[in-house]
């Protein structure tokens, strides 16, 4: 350990765990992933398929198949975690090498920025929903920006008064949320069934909600199913990345793989049924779908129950945000220089790209959501995937020489610290996805190039995991690293 203390790749955030501090068990994984399901971005990722024309449960199924065909990489990725103690960035070393690590770590850390930005707006506009409430002049301030960046003044001042509250608990340090987890962890289940309940009752009953009919049929469904299902592996492709962040505090790989099982797919399901139930009874309440549940609080009457609805939803997307969406991308900011970057100063980047991202366009229809963000990096962080996996599972056969994931002189330092066959495979399994993403975004016609072509970008996280992973392996087949492991310090 020494010896690794003195690398430059090295600092306390990225030191692999010694084992007698991996004390995770399956239960601590399991209710990791359901205290990261229960929040509102879940909820609006059903709801807004309710929106896009599926019914009930064709929202569900999709939802459902998703998070489990994720599930497979997050573990397969979990396994270098719980058997070396490294978190992603040290992990990605082995395949980008040295300083090429870089580039999967940012791709990372960009992401997380936008969901930091995301989770950041949710909890500023609930709070501006509760302001409004009590300050009816909030919602008639001046304009104060250009209509292009499609900003009221109001929820504005909300946004950067929330975000300034996330960059004091960056400065308090990680430590400082614990107690607000443990609030998520009781309050917002129970909000969600309250929620559910209201719903039934004003409703009248679940028979009519579950009997509003698909606005989609025949070729229209299928494809908009196809790129929905993309979205939905693409809402954790994050995760499925740096879920070593996690795994490296697993007592055994048992704990890590059973306990991913129990907590992802079910809890995600259950809360999207909440979240379909709750959408479409607002159809049959106030003549609208409304799938945003902070909008849907803010019809309420009751100025005491909008309050506390609000300021709960503020205080568990704040827990949320620094538990999902600061940890990982401040260990990734720190891989870019160990010796200056820390979690704090990781912490205050990830804040400042977050604003520059315009979350509230990102999330300002259902469209946006699933096609513009979720899509658009999961055809980045899909061919990560594909190469990470192809490394450790059939170049190196899960076996890592520890002590040279800290240094540039080892098998990992490459040419120069990068791994030339993994950036061409990254670059083959992004490009067949920028035409699309092209045409989504509206820089480019329809009949620019060809419509299979195109229609890539709907499969983006697919395309880019296999064709990554592929030429990866072919590009290594020749290989001639040491892949006997001389650490003792791994966990099996």
């Amino acid at each position: 350990m020494t010896e690794l203390r003195n690398s430059s790749l090295y600092n306390e955030d990225l030191a692999p765990v010694p084992a007698e501090r991996r004390k995770w068990k399956t239960w601590n994984y399991a209710a990791l992933w359901i205290s990261m399901s229960l929040c509102i971005p879940t909820y609006m990722l059903a709801s807004s398929l309710i929106e896009g024309g599926m019914n009930w449960w064709q929202s569900i199924l999709t939802i459902f198949l998703g998070n489990t065909i994720v599930l497979v990489p997050m573990i397969l990725n979990g396994h270098a975690g719980a058997k070396y103690g490294i978190p992603f960035p040290v992990f990605a070393r082995a395949s980008f090498g040295t300083r090429g690590a870089n580039i999967p770590a940012l791709l990372r850390a960009i992401v997380a920025c936008g969901w930091f930005g995301i989770q950041t707006w949710i909890g500023g506009f609930s709070v501006y929903q509760m302001l409004r409430v009590w300050i009816p002049s909030l919602e008639t301030l001046p304009q104060v920006f250009p209509d292009s960046f499609g900003l009221q003044t109001g929820p504005a001042i909300c946004f950067l008064l929330f975000w300034l509250l996330n960059m004091w608990v960056v400065y308090l340090g990680v430590e400082s949320i614990r107690k607000l987890l443990v609030f998520k962890a009781f309050f917002l289940p129970l909000a969600a069934l309250a929620l559910l309940f209201w719903a039934i009752n004003a409703g009248n009953g679940l028979g009519p909600i579950l009997s509003q009919p698909a606005r989609l049929t025949g070729a229209a469904f299928w494809n908009y199913f196809f790129p929905a299902l993309t979205g939905m592996v693409g809402f954790w492709a994050t995760l499925s990345l740096n879920i070593p962040d996690f795994t490296r505090y697993a007592r055994n790989q048992k704990a890590q793989i059973n306990g991913q099982i129990i907590g992802l797919p079910p809890s995600m399901t259950l809360f999207a049924f909440i979240g379909v139930v709750v959408t479409s009874a607002t159809f049959i309440i106030y003549g609208e779908t409304i799938w945003d549940p902070v909008v849907l609080a803010g019809k309420f009457q009751n100025k005491l129950l909008v309050s506390f609805a609000m300021i709960a939803v503020a205080i568990s997307t704040l827990a949320t945000n620094i538990a999902a969406n600061i940890v990982s991308p401040a260990n990734d900011f720190a891989n870019l220089a160990p010796r200056k970057i820390n979690f704090r100063t990781g912490g205050y980047i990830t804040g400042i790209i977050g604003i520059l991202i315009f979350p509230w366009k990102l999330i300002a229809d259902p469209n946006g959501y699933i096609f513009t963000w979720l899509i658009a990096y999961s055809s980045l962080l899909g061919p990560v995937g594909g190469i990470l996996i192809a490394d450790y599972y059939f170049i190196r056969r899960q076996q890592l020489q520890l002590n040279e994931l800290y240094s540039h002189q080892g098998q990992y330092g490459f040419r120069n610290g990068f791994n030339s066959a993994a950036i061409v495979a990254l670059l083959a399994g992004v490009l067949p996805n920028i035409p699309g993403f092209l045409l989504q975004i509206k820089l480019i016609s329809a009949t620019a190039f060809p419509v299979w072509v195109s229609n890539l970008y709907n499969y983006a996280w697919f395309v880019g995991f296999f064709i990554s992973g592929i030429i990866y392996m072919l590009l290594m087949r020749n290989y001639k690293g040491r892949n006997v492991n001389l650490d003792n310090n791994e966990n099996d």
